[in-house]
């Protein structure tokens, strides 16, 4: 499961990191996204990548309610083909969330420790993401997205039994392309990430409180 993550990584890193030309809003430090939350996600049309804001929490165009993508922070790679959540949205509604950290809570003999994983680089990474637009009986237009997540490398599995699918960069355009579909190639992508390039390292038990998105989030402590 990913349930929390940050972005605090410049904007203009940011561009250059992902070949945005432009960021359309006001991309400020989020030390603590939580689900139902508006979060950055970069798509392709026509051959240019694109950067807007989706909500965290996928509702399918076919939902009844919008109160279902509290449910569906997260999409299991294994069953992608096999749910209908999520099977046509793997064809062309496919993005990548930014991100340079996430947060998995290990379970330890007095409670619950908060850690933060990151690379070893501090650099910005993307997530595979799925989006789709609901629109609600007023014909107000909602537009959602999921992370999908995988086994845990060695790194998380000390913490967590999953961990969020990260792209390895040369792997993003792939992932973005929306006028191919090899499914096979796709499901390749969706491996856990390198664990000898990441790191984890405990944080405050402020993050537990999504009101929380303060610098005091990602600093390591002892």
């Amino acid at each position: 499961m990913c349930g929390r993550f940050t972005l605090i990584s410049d904007p203009e890193k940011i561009m250059n990191r992902f070949q945005l030309q432009e960021i359309p809003f006001d991309l400020k430090p989020r030390y603590n996204i939580a689900p139902g939350q508006m979060v950055p996600a970069i798509i392709s049309e026509s051959g240019k990548r694109k950067i807007g804001q989706l909500k965290w929490g996928l509702v399918p165009s076919w939902a009844q309610d919008e109160k279902i993508g509290y449910k569906m922070i997260n999409a299991r790679a294994e069953t992608l083909a096999a749910k209908p959540a999520f099977r046509n949205l793997l064809v062309r509604k496919r993005c990548i969330i930014p991100a340079d950290g996430f947060y998995e809570w290990k379970a330890m003999d007095w409670g619950k420790q908060p850690m933060r994983i990151a690379l070893k680089s501090g650099e910005p990474f993307g997530f595979a993401g799925l989006y789709d637009t609901w629109t609600a009986p007023d014909g107000r237009k909602l537009h959602t997205c999921t992370i999908i997540t995988t086994q845990p490398n060695e790194v998380v599995a000390e913490i967590h039994d999953r961990m969020p699918v990260i792209l390895r960069p040369e792997d993003e355009q792939i992932w973005l392309d929306r006028e191919r579909f090899d499914p096979l190639l796709l499901r390749s992508l969706l491996a856990p990430y390198d664990f000898d390039e990441m790191r984890a390292y405990p944080v405050s038990p402020i993050v537990g409180n999504p009101k929380n998105d303060v610098p005091e989030c990602i600093e390591e402590i002892c």
